[in-house]
């Protein structure tokens, strides 16, 4: 695949993963939070002003231009590195930029972070989809890094 190829494929995913969150969501909060009961999880609203776990409670700012910085550092990092990374890489990147521009998104035009999946099996924070993008693009991340090494050894 071509560089520009490449770079063309990071934004389509990226923007595909940023709306189905948004669409998700969306769907989900607006469903009244009623979905069936089940051991698994419930739908329960929660507005998080922080981060994970919601440390950074009330730094807002804070937060966003951690995101910023964030999603600039890693947009540079593909775009220099964009021959050695492969499309698995890629696929990653663009669910972990997802998550982290919807969850900066979600700030900027609420002033908090929409979190509603509680899980009832384990007692756990209640988080949202794009934690979920976050969490699946840092370990399909690390798995291509893992296997990119061993495959060199």
């Amino acid at each position: 695949m071509s560089k520009n190829s490449k770079i063309i494929y990071l934004f389509i995913t990226a923007i595909f993963f940023i709306l189905l969150n948004l669409f998700l969501s969306d769907l989900i909060l607006n469903s009244g939070y009623k979905l069936a009961e089940n051991p698994v999880f419930d739908i329960t609203f929660i507005k998080n002003q922080g981060a994970a776990f919601n440390i950074f409670d009330g730094y807002k700012i804070f937060l966003i231009v951690f995101a910023i910085l964030a999603i600039i550092a890693l947009l540079y990092y593909v775009i220099k590195q964009i021959e050695k990374i492969s499309v698995f890489g890629l696929f990653f990147t663009s669910i972990l930029l997802s998550g982290i521009f919807n969850n900066m998104f979600e700030r900027i035009m609420f002033g908090y972070v929409r979190d509603f999946i509680k899980l009832n099996f384990v007692e756990f924070p209640v988080f949202n989809i794009s934690d979920i993008f976050i969490n699946m693009g840092v370990l399909g991340m690390i798995c291509v890094i893992l296997k990119n090494n061993y495959l060199k050894k």
